[in-house]
């Protein structure tokens, strides 16, 4: 089945899930379906195309030409131009019958060039924000100021040229996206730079509200454009909440994210105030990738330290279903970097810099003037090398070109332009200036004719993603062979091993590297380019683009297959429950009354869940219990005054029946000396394992490490594990119940299912049998009914999703209820692990229900 682009909200209504998840929580995930033939949507912040209007039909002010358009007046800067302009073109009357100009968009030329060379093998849409549109004169116009008519012939034009569709966004929130919340929170933080301002709030709440706003109308537009079985790939931190409002509209979708920006370590992300709703959001894909292993592995952990999830070394358990982490180092298109350098334009540019700086040795740096480029470093490394190699005065230039990034840094620019002054007043003279410093954009020609003539490529980056500088530098040195200096911060470091590695931070040691690397031996050279030559022609952008997409591909069509719980069907529970005659409903408390809480004694009943469980009590057709891990005194403590409510404490160790005081102990004539050597091994390791502790029961005995570190509490369990399998279970008839974030140990016979099984051989007249429960031990109640027929059947839909049918599965079942189709409830996520034919995603789901059925809550 599939819906056509034409109807844009048929693909969103047909797949949807129960309600609307929060950023705090995560969104369910259905089985994953791919098409035979799936098609390809990728979303990035921006087109590739930088889109120029040639309509005049607007007004001039418009466009920034009248008297509201600052810098219109003579002799003012033109401070409303297009970030990228450089000049003004000559058009061709091709281009200018179309209304509109579109040009390949500076940057990103890697990520656009992967992203195309899959149109070989799938139809691909590109979906973006169509950036900032200027006039021929490179003036901006502000996209709440074009017509529809013009909007719809921009859309038009572009989808014709490649199937682009752009999204036009309100200027002040585009602004508070990018500029507020991506340019001054998160760019920062991934870079390992954290604030040094404190203010009230206002403006990070805003910029946040717009970064939502803003990830809520690109997840709008693939809904729009998404058919059954496609793959949505997401680029980057601009978009990090996309996946998660994708997932709840299209739960059944193929998501992928790549991260081209380095991802911090979890003690520095922890600092970040929406990280738990970062995490969530990402988590709404299938498959997301990073540069290199350590930003991957940086990424899990945060998951399990800050959101508390499970992880393995290859992904994150999120809902149930595996998100899959993995390391995909981007590269260039080596073929277009190639036919680009040897461009008629280029070869007379080379001759022209090689005669300007004739008899030297040239040092080439292309950065963008941010903080994270370490361009002040490498000046002060280069002045470091010139005052330590004195022979090198006046033999060696600095060819330093910053391009300006979109938001001026005013101090940075000052602070550079003064190293540069400094260098060339204390190591220059008239007729020498060993830094050249160029503040500016550079045409592709001059680009490629500066790395193709330079002796050292020199790039000191503090923290960088994928610097493709480098890489275009190794294809541009087929002939010259010249060594390239590379920080060992750059997501490239870890794959370009030919590179000479420095520490930016390290003036004197990169200083050292440079005299190295300028008295290198040409076979030297040429082994260590043909290294880097090697890796660069294996790691394309191409080779990048395919790997993730087959990838995604493989891990969609191993996806456990098994069917997904359906969502409770509250008109079907509601029905069931009015008609029956007797009724008995069993509940385990942590987890499922109430939800779960560090410390134990936190987990205190709330008031409308007392009020709705009261009010089923108090009807007489039902017969109501609690089935808890719980000892007696607790129990009675918090749920005692609900009137006619039977207990089974300690995992069905001891009952008490509705109405009576006194509870039958189960396990009187078990033997409980096995107690004391489990106590022994649960003592070891409470003492190496800080934040666990031991809770003591009547029949079992329970080791939390909940408020241990995450990663090592959980190692420490499964030592602790290992150690108790072999020490106590192989010769004491006891178990050990794996639980969430402990360890308990019991008696072999004593569980909840043998509780179940008492109570439905005490109770054979019962019509309705409802029971819930959200861990391990209560799958043994789920066990025990399921001799009885399965809830209400559930099928396939012919959108993916499991539809309720309510009819019964199979009609065998315990003796005297071979006729009932039990509500047997788990409390999480559709893929968990349950024999239960039902769930709930939340206790406050479950209590919410419980008050409709009671007639504390309406429907």
């Amino acid at each position: 089945m599939s819906s056509s682009s034409s109807s844009p909200s048929s693909a969103a209504q047909s797949l949807s899930i129960p309600r609307i998840v929060p950023l705090s929580e995560l969104a369910e995930t259905s089985q994953i379906v791919l098409s035979a033939k799936p098609r390809l949507i990728n979303v990035t912040h921006q087109i590739p195309f930088a889109c120029t209007l040639i309509d005049r039909s607007y007004p001039s002010h418009i466009a920034g030409l009248g008297p509201s358009g600052a810098g219109s007046a003579a002799g003012q800067p033109l401070i409303n131009r297009r970030s990228s302009y450089i000049a003004p073109r000559q058009y061709t009357s091709t281009g200018a019958s179309q209304n509109c100009i579109l040009e390949q968009r500076r940057g990103h030329a890697a990520l656009y060039s992967g992203i195309k060379s899959l149109e070989n093998d799938l139809e691909t849409i590109q979906i973006g924000w169509v950036g900032e549109l200027a006039d021929q004169d490179g003036y901006v116009v502000q996209s709440k100021n074009l017509s529809e008519s013009h909007k719809q012939a921009l859309k038009e034009r572009l989808w014709q040229k490649e199937k682009v569709v752009p999204i036009f966004l309100d200027e002040s929130r585009a602004t508070g996206h990018y500029e507020g919340y991506c340019k001054t929170v998160l760019w920062p933080l991934f870079h390992y730079i954290l604030w040094d301002e404190a203010t009230d709030g206002r403006l990070e709440k805003k910029n946040w509200d717009d970064y939502v706003s803003v990830n809520q109308q690109f997840a709008d537009a693939v809904v729009e454009q998404y058919q059954h079985g496609d793959i949505v790939w997401i680029h980057d931190y601009h978009l990090l909440l996309v996946p998660h409002m994708l997932r709840q509209k299209l739960p059944g979708a193929a998501i992928g994210v790549f991260i081209h920006a380095p991802f911090p370590s979890s003690e520095i992300f922890r600092c970040l105030p929406k990280r738990v709703e970062i995490l969530n959001g990402l988590l709404g894909a299938n498959q997301i990738g990073f540069q290199t292993y350590s930003y991957a592995r940086h990424f899990i952990s945060c998951c399990t330290r800050v959101n508390g999830y499970e992880s393995t070394p290859r992904g994150v358990d999120a809902m149930g279903s595996t998100v899959w982490v993995g390391t995909f180092p981007i590269g260039i298109d080596a073929e277009r970097v190639e036919r680009q350098r040897k461009a008629p334009g280029v070869l007379p540019k080379m001759d022209a810099i090689r005669k300007t700086y004739k008899g030297k040795r040239i040092i080439v740096g292309r950065d963008k003037l941010d903080l994270v480029k370490g361009v002040q470093q490498k000046l002060q490394a280069f002045e470091k090398f010139l005052n330590d190699y004195p022979e090198m005065q006046g033999e060696v230039v600095l060819i330093q070109v910053t391009s300006p990034p979109l938001v001026e840094n005013a101090k940075l620019e000052a602070k550079i332009a003064e190293l540069v002054a400094h260098i060339n007043g204390t190591y220059g003279s008239l007729n020498f200036t060993p830094v050249h410093h160029y503040h500016q954009h550079i045409d592709r020609d001059e680009y490629y004719a500066l790395l193709s003539v330079a002796d050292i490529g020199l790039i000191t980056s503090v923290r960088d993603g994928m610097n493709t500088t480098s890489l275009e530098y190794i294809m541009c040195q087929s002939e010259n062979h010249g060594p390239l200096i590379l920080s060992e911060f750059t997501g490239t470091a870890g794959s370009l091993s030919g590179a000479l590695m420095v520490n930016p931070w390290d003036y004197q040691g990169v200083a050292r590297v440079i005299y190295d690397a300028l008295n290198l031996s040409e076979e030297d050279k040429l082994v260590r380019y043909n290294q880097l030559h090697k890796h660069v022609l294996g790691h394309t952008a191409q080779i990048w683009a395919k790997n993730f997409i087959a990838e995604m591909t493989l891990n969609a069509s191993t996806w456990d297959q098994s069917t997904p719980t359906p969502y409770l069907n509250q008109q079907t529970i509601t029905e069931r429950y009015r008609k029956a005659k007797k009724r008995l409903l069993m509940f385990d408390y942590d987890g499922t009354l109430t939800p779960i809480r560090k410390t134990p004694g936190a987990a205190v009943p709330q008031e409308h869940m007392l009020k709705a469980l009261t009010a089923l009590c108090a009807d007489p057709k039902n017969i109501v219990w609690v089935i808890s891990g719980r000892d007696q005194k607790v129990l009675e403590e918090w749920l005692g005054n609900v009137g006619k409510l039977g207990f089974s404490a300690e995992h069905g160790s001891f009952m008490r029946q509705p109405g009576g005081k006194k509870w039958v102990n189960l396990t009187e004539s078990l033997d409980m000396g096995w107690k004391n050597d489990v106590i022994e091994i649960f003592t070891y390791y409470t003492e190496r394992t800080q934040g666990s502790f031991i809770e003591h029961k009547r029949s079992s005995l329970t080791w939390h490490y909940r408020m241990a570190d995450p990663e090592f509490g959980a190692f420490q369990a499964k030592e602790c594990q290992n150690h108790l399998e072999n020490a106590v279970l192989s010769k004491l008839p006891v178990e050990i119940l794996v639980g969430k974030k402990n360890l308990e140990v019991r008696p072999t016979i004593v569980n909840k299912g043998e509780i179940v099984k008492r109570l439905l051989s005490q109770h054979p007249e019962v019509e309705f049998v409802m029971c819930a429960g959200d861990d391990k031990t209560d799958e043994d109640m789920f066990r025990a009914l399921a001799g009885i027929s399965n809830s209400c059947g559930a099928q396939k839909g012919s959108d993916g999703l499991i539809e309720p049918t309510g009819l019964p599965i199979g009609s065998q079942g315990l003796t005297g209820h071979g006729n009932i189709a039990p509500f047997s409830i788990t409390i999480g996520h559709a893929l968990k692990k349950t024999l239960a034919n039902w769930h709930v995603t939340s206790p406050e789901e479950l209590i919410r229900i419980l008050g409709i059925l009671a007639g504390t809550v309406d429907a």
